[in-house]
């Protein structure tokens, strides 16, 4: 850009000269601008408080004669109000040529694919226990989880003094209420509302005070079940359990039951699968106890029922070959982006 300063003489007419040299560069250079720094030295070059031309025409003007003083002042205030307006305009538009902007776009790259979330180990082991258990016609119901000390034992043929009850297994609120040790008081609650034939499944979070280790948390989910009809016996329980394994595992899963204690059923066990790995034991289960019956009005000599109840951890566990069920409640992002749903 042209530095000239256009010093005036006294007389005034260089000065009115150099104003219309000034007019007309400015012209020409503001049609040359492309940018906002350009448009910033462009106007410290003509009306800059230090180096600008017109600013020096402004300068000399004390050295006129008045009415020399008056001419050039006149056609400077307009050289300057005209230059300013036009500085203005140029400014607003590149203002929007920044904005109106579109960055170079590579359509040939290829696009970023979206980051699919994945189900919690336990929440899909919990859909394929519920549902090979609704296709077999089962009703999933739940319970709260604060529980009363009547059905979470007295109902299920758990007296007082009963190991089950102690303090040191059982996480008590007051002298009445618990966090429930298993979702069975769901199954009692349901046979003092309905009259038999049912079959329900209960899922659900349940609490112990046992202390973590690699096959036992305080706090887990369950999933428990309740059939009673007429003439129901431990066949159909073994059918129904033997179905359920290999629906869940494989159809070469074997199955096999051990006797087991359960206050609430009588006789009681122990069901083991082995899919291939070697046996693992995988729920209890047993027929109702008459005395639980007997407890919400059933007659059990008309009605008969079988009961089983799973850790949905250890069922995940099996199902994903994990060995320290502790992994799954540590929320590591590593280890559950391996599961999808």
């Amino acid at each position: 850009m042209d530095d000239d300063t256009g010093q005036a003489h006294v007389d005034g007419g260089d000065s009115l000269a150099e104003i219309e040299r000034l007019r007309t560069d400015f012209a020409r250079e503001a049609g040359e601008v492309r940018s906002l720094p350009e448009l910033e030295e462009l106007r410290s070059c003509y009306v800059g408080r230090k180096r600008g031309r017109l600013t020096a025409i402004f300068d000399t003007m004390g050295s006129l004669p008045g009415e020399v003083r008056g001419r050039v002042g006149r056609a400077a205030n307009d050289a300057r109000q005209e230059i300013t307006k036009q500085l203005g305009e140029i400014k607003a538009g590149l203002n929007r040529d920044v904005a109106n902007e579109v960055p170079a776009l590579d359509v040939t790259l290829p696009g970023r694919s979206n980051k699919a979330g994945s189900l919690h180990p336990i929440t899909l082991a919990l859909q394929e226990i519920v549902g090979v258990f609704t296709r077999m016609g089962y009703t999933v119901l739940g319970g709260p989880e604060v529980e009363h000390d009547y059905y979470n034992f007295e109902a299920l043929n758990i007296p007082r003094g009963h190991p089950a009850r102690d303090s040191q297994d059982t996480l008590y609120l007051d002298s009445d209420w618990l966090l429930r040790t298993h979702t069975s008081p769901v199954q009692i609650r349901t046979m003092e509302e309905q009259e038999p034939p049912l079959a329900i499944i209960v899922p659900g979070r349940v609490y112990r005070r046992d202390t973590p280790d690699a096959t036992h948390t305080p706090s887990f989910v369950q999933c428990e079940g309740l059939l009673v009809d007429r003439d129901v016996t431990m066949a159909d329980l073994r059918g129904t359990l033997d179905h359920f394994a290999k629906a869940l595992l494989g159809p070469q899963t074997q199955t096999r039951l051990r006797p087991g204690y359960f206050p609430f059923t009588e006789p009681s066990a122990e069901m083991d699968a082995n899919a291939g790995n070697g046996w693992i034991e995988m729920l209890g289960c047993g027929m109702v106890h008459p005395a639980v019956f007997e407890k919400i009005g059933y007659d059990p000599d008309e009605w008969q029922g079988f009961a089983f109840g799973m850790g949905v951890d250890r069922i995940a566990a099996m199902r994903y070959g994990i060995t320290d069920i502790r992994t799954l409640y540590e929320n590591d992002a590593r280890f559950l982006r391996q599961f999808t749903g």
